[in-house]
This record gives C-alpha cells, structure tokens and sequence, in this order.
C-alpha cells in the first residue's frame, strides 16, 4: 500500500519517520488512504452486496402471482392479498486491531514499517469481509443476532426449504416454498455432462429471475479442485488466452463480466453460465449468482447521525507512557436480503446439505 507515501507526497525510498513527520499528519494521511482501500473493497464486492444499509431490519418485498377472478354480472371480486415477502434482519459486529509498541520503538519507525503494519491490517479486513460474505451465503441455518440497542434479532440465509412461500415460478401460478442448498449426490471429480452442476444451478435460478434468448447472465464460483472435470464437460468454453490468438474455427467468448472475484475461466454455453475459479470456497462447494437481477446480500453500518465512521479507520490512539496503541476498527454486518438470488452446492454424497466447517454462525 505505497499510497501513504503518494498521500504525504514522498518517494516510497525515503527513510522518514513518523514521529518527525508528525502524529496528526501521518493519522490523516492513514484514513486517507484507508477510505481508499475501503471504497476499492466495496467495488470488488458488487457481486454479491446490493448495497448498504443503515436499517437493521425490513420486509423483502415481491409481486405475488395468480390469475384474475371471472366475474358475473354485478357482484364483486373478492379481496386479494400480495404474497412474496419476508422479513430480512441484519447483523452489526465491531472488528478491529491495533499497532502498539513503547514510546523508542514508535520514535524510530519510518514509514516503510507502518506501510507494512497497513498492508497488513487492510488484508485481514479483506479476509474478515470476504469470511462474513461467505458464511452468510453457506450457512444454510436461521440463527439469532444479539443486537445490543435492538435486542434479538434473526437473520435468514437463501431460502432453505422453511415455511417461506415465494411467488410463483416461470410457467406456475401459484406460491411455493424454495430450497437453494442443494446436494448434488456426486463428488466434484465426478462432474460430467451428466452429472452437470451449472445445468442444475442455472435451472433454479433461471425459473425465478428468466432466461433471456442468446444466454443468461448467471455466474458460478467454483474451487480450483473442481477445474480439470469442469474443462472437459463438453459444453465447456473457454476464455482465449491472452498470448494466444483463436483459430477462424475456434470459439471466442464475448461480453466478459467484470468486478468479479477470482479468474474468469469460461462459460458453459448450454446453461447459459460464466465460470470463474475462486480459491477461497471450501473445496467441495459452488456458488451461482444472477447477475441481472438484485444481489443476495445487504451490508448494514451505523446510522450516519451516529457519527461513527464507517468502513476500515484509524478511530484513536493512546499515548500511557511508556506504551504507545493505535486502533483501527471496522463495525459493519452482513446478511440475505434477496433469499432468491444465490445457489449453493455441495458435491457430495451424504444425502443432505451440510454447511462447511468454519461458515456457521
């Protein structure tokens, strides 16, 4: 994170500390370039978050289906009542870390240490950001969220086979239940052209949200573990390689996705999927996201008329001879808004949907 430096307006080879800099310039310069880091992270999350939220809780609202009543003569049509809704509750959690060391220590730290120091505290809110998003789509379970000014609330993952009725899918009339944890009863190195999971995800997604003509605009996320088998399915395309330029006969990709986490593979060009390798999903699990209709998920921050700042600050140091701290916090929550938009899949032969270690709430 060299732009401290640009921020200070200083070579990244100059030995400067940060004491003869001055306390207060450097902490400015810090959230300066912090609020960078933490507008550059919301950027990169776009596929999953549908935006921030100060709400702490609401109703997910849907239009709901069926026909119109037939009619005779004068009399009335009889009271109709939208379905398509639920309630939608998010989380808030304080993290943070800090920089301390004695009063000499921090004397004689230049600017190259505390860039380090940075490096490292801006990637582990990175690491905590991207472990909320993927517990909050791979735990399939409703759990409680003990909010301290609002008391319990319960947040509610993708739908997950509860008593939740949704509207009607494409072709149907009425209200159904939905479940979008799905086991696939194979294990990734059994993928096939028969045992496909890009046809049974995009089939879930595509029977709420449409399948244009010419493809869909559906992405799925997939372990390295389960590449090799993926290149072999036969409606696999891939993405050309840079260095390479196609044959007249070859078939090259058009209209690449951007701002998505991991590498863009190829597309599955029966399903109508984008598939892109990204190493930090647990081994066994995929992930398919629309990316025309509203993301899964909402970030919740503090009320701006609180005063807290939101994303990634320095928000205080402390000066108690001879130690000297600096504190850095990140206060936000992640939950399902859109219960609809996310599929998940377990390659596995067990029977049932089990969330991953790590992912429970």
């Amino acid at each position: 994170m060299s732009a401290i430096f640009g921020v200070l307006g200083l070579a990244d080879s100059d030995r400067s500390f940060v004491n003869t800099l001055g306390q207060e310039v450097v902490y400015d310069a810090v959230n300066q370039v912090l609020a960078m880091h933490s507008a550059d992270l919301m950027a990169a999350l776009t596929v999953f978050v549908d935006g921030e939220t100060e709400s702490f809780k609401f109703k997910y609202k849907l239009p709901g289906g069926g026909y119109l009543q037939k009619r005779g003569g004068q009399a009335q049509s009889g009271n109709v009542k939208r379905t398509g809704e639920w309630n939608v509750a998010l989380p808030l959690e304080d993290f943070g870390a800090a920089i301390g060391g004695d009063d000499v220590t921090l004397a004689y730290m230049t600017l190259q240490e505390l860039n380090a120091h940075l490096d490292t505290i801006t990637q582990q809110d990175i690491n905590t950001m991207r472990l909320e998003i993927l517990k909050a789509l791979l735990d399939n379970v409703q759990y409680t969220h003990g909010d301290p000014i609002h008391g319990d609330l319960t947040v509610e993952p993708l739908a997950n086979g509860d008593s939740v009725t949704y509207p009607p899918v494409l072709g149907a009339a009425a209200e159904a239940t939905e479940n979008h944890y799905i086991e696939t009863n194979y294990a990734p190195t059994s993928i096939t052209d028969t045992n496909d999971p890009f046809v049974t995800a995009a089939a879930e997604l595509e029977e709420h949200f449409g399948a244009p003509s010419g493809g869909g605009n559906i992405v799925q996320f997939i372990n390295p573990d389960a590449v090799p088998d993926v290149r072999d399915l036969a409606a696999f395309v891939p993405v050309s390689d840079m260095g390479i330029l196609p044959g007249q006969d070859t078939a090259t990709l058009l209209g690449l996705p951007g701002n998505l986490p991991g590498r863009l593979l190829g597309r599955h060009d029966e399903a109508g999927v984008w598939i892109v390798e990204w190493r930090f999903l647990p081994a066994t699990y995929q992930i398919a996201i629309h990316l025309d209709a509203p993301r899964p998920l909402r970030i919740r921050r503090d009320p701006e008329n609180t005063g807290l700042p939101r994303g990634l600050q320095l928000v205080s140091t402390s000066d108690v001879y001879p130690l000297q701290n600096s504190h850095y916090r990140n206060r936000f929550g992640v939950a399902v808004a859109n219960r609809l938009n996310g599929v998940v899949l377990e390659l596995g032969t067990g029977g049932t949907y089990t969330v991953p270690s790590g992912y429970s709430h």
